[in-house]
């Protein structure tokens, strides 16, 4: 019995040891150990000061979302030769899937749509005013198809979008 506790405690004391060799190479250690870092221990940090202006009070995508669509402008000529090659290749990354390569709806991702996508060529999506395009592309269609891509597309690539969608012209 002796001999077992014995052997009992010298197992602790080389246990203890052990931990103890392991506490004072952590804190001979030129870098921390992973529980010391700030990505863990991150609100033990003091948070930095922002500075003045940092914030926009003013502008932004807020003032897109509130504005009525139908009094909504684009800051530039839509018939600009170059926003609408920017449109054009601005389609090809975000909306050819859906839409196609005919503006038809039947691209890779929309034919598998019930309804499928609206024809972009259409006289109903060629009649309707810039801002009420530019807020369906921002901010989706209710109970439509259209994902929202305010998040996704800058403000500037949805207007050039836009001004690509209307050199397609009515579909003939």
């Amino acid at each position: 019995m002796i001999r077992i506790a014995c052997v009992v405690l010298f197992a602790f004391a080389l246990i203890f040891v052990g931990i103890q060799a392991v506490n004072l190479y952590d804190d001979l250690l030129p870098v921390g150990r992973m529980w010391e870092t700030p990505a863990v221990r991150s609100h033990e940090q003091p948070l930095p000061v922002m500075a003045a202006g940092s914030v926009p009070w003013t502008g932004g995508e807020a003032l897109y979302r509130t504005v009525d669509p139908e009094t909504l402008q684009p800051p530039a000529p839509l018939d600009d030769p170059e926003r609408i090659v920017r449109g054009a290749r601005a389609y090809g990354f975000y909306c050819i899937h859906c839409h196609g390569p005919q503006f038809d709806g039947y691209g890779t991702v929309g034919q598998s749509f019930a309804p499928t996508p609206r024809d972009l060529r259409s006289a109903a999506v060629q009649a309707l005013s810039p801002g009420k395009v530019f807020h369906e592309i921002s901010y989706g269609i209710p109970d439509g198809r259209q994902p929202p891509l305010a998040t996704t597309m800058s403000v500037d690539e949805r207007w050039d979008v836009i001004a690509y969608i209307r050199s397609l012209g009515l579909r003939e």
